[in-house]
């Protein structure tokens, strides 16, 4: 198998200061593992509570299941144009449904709830990626990204922004804006934070939760966008691209995934341990076994 490196400056391996005054290495092993190359475009890698983990193949209108014993199966056809997905804390599946620019819930049985339609009675640009807060709320991206399976052809709306559908509602709030394109994003597991990429702007934010979910105090974190977002257990900011790029919560860059595809679309850490990273890769699923966990 080719081998490909994890570089922090003239090094071969990623180092984390989760501990105190010392250095850990985040991966165990210097090269990728590719689980399969039978798709069109990858996207919205997520985990579930056992660490299976589920990605979307959108132009094929299809969610894969990639399950913690190394079994690859179609889990739902006819997705939506699925793209982003994330897991409630119920166990269903919360997509991002493109072709409709709706956000569904997808239960274990596959049977489809509607979440969300509209804003102020006008399609959205196109759900992209979420992130789910403690209270159910949902946070989501909307960049406009014209599909070919589209019949209109211009936004309904002024801008791309972010928006919060709380639990149980059926009406989104704007959360923020000012972007050029909103893409991934994600947010801390205590609640405090939520990171925003502005993937055509090039460059990622953070910002503090509010306690009623309204977002406040904008900071630039690094000079680069995403597509999808993770974290870790140390609070390191994993994004994708051109490759994976991974940086320190001050806003640090310390290393780069080398992967051999045109784009990683999304990312996810997966595995019983959840300590394995999973990247979806323009045609591709790739794995890397690391030493750290996900917090997602």
């Amino acid at each position: 198998m080719k081998k490909f490196y994890l570089i922090l400056l003239v090094t071969t391996v990623i180092y984390s200061s989760a501990v105190a005054q010392t250095t850990r290495p985040i991966l165990v092993q210097d090269s990728l593992k590719l689980i399969s190359a039978q798709f069109k475009f990858t996207e919205g890698a997520s985990v579930d509570r056992q660490g299976n983990v589920f990605f979307t193949d959108q132009p094929n209108d299809h969610i894969w299941k990639y399950d913690t014993n190394g079994k690859l199966s179609l889990f739902m056809e006819k997705s939506g144009r699925a793209n982003g997905t994330y897991f409630d804390q119920k166990g269903n599946l919360i997509v991002c449904a493109d072709e409709d620019n709706q956000i569904w819930s997808v239960d274990r049985n596959k049977k489809v709830k509607v979440l969300f339609s509209d804003f102020e009675g006008k399609k959205v640009n196109g759900p992209n990626d979420l992130w789910i807060d403690a209270k159910g709320g949902i946070y989501f991206t909307d960049p406009y990204y014209q599909r070919d399976y589209w019949t209109r052809k211009s936004s309904a709306l002024d801008g791309e922004k972010v928006y919060y559908l709380a639990k149980g509602k059926k009406t989104a709030q704007i959360a923020a804006a000012g972007f050029e394109r909103p893409n991934g994003i994600v947010g801390t597991p205590d609640g405090r934070f939520l990171y925003i990429a502005d993937i055509k702007a090039g460059v990622t934010y953070r910002y503090d939760i509010n306690p009623d979910a309204s977002l406040a105090n904008r900071k630039l974190v690094f000079k680069q966008g995403s597509d999808g977002m993770t974290l870790d257990n140390a609070g390191n900011i994993y994004i994708t691209g051109k490759g994976v790029d991974v940086y320190q919560p001050d806003g640090e860059k310390i290393g780069h995934i080398d992967v051999p595809e045109d784009w990683c679309g999304n990312i996810c850490f997966g595995g019983k341990d959840r300590n394995i990273l999973f990247i979806t890769a323009s045609k591709s699923l790739y794995m890397i076994k690391t030493n750290m966990k996900g917090v997602e």
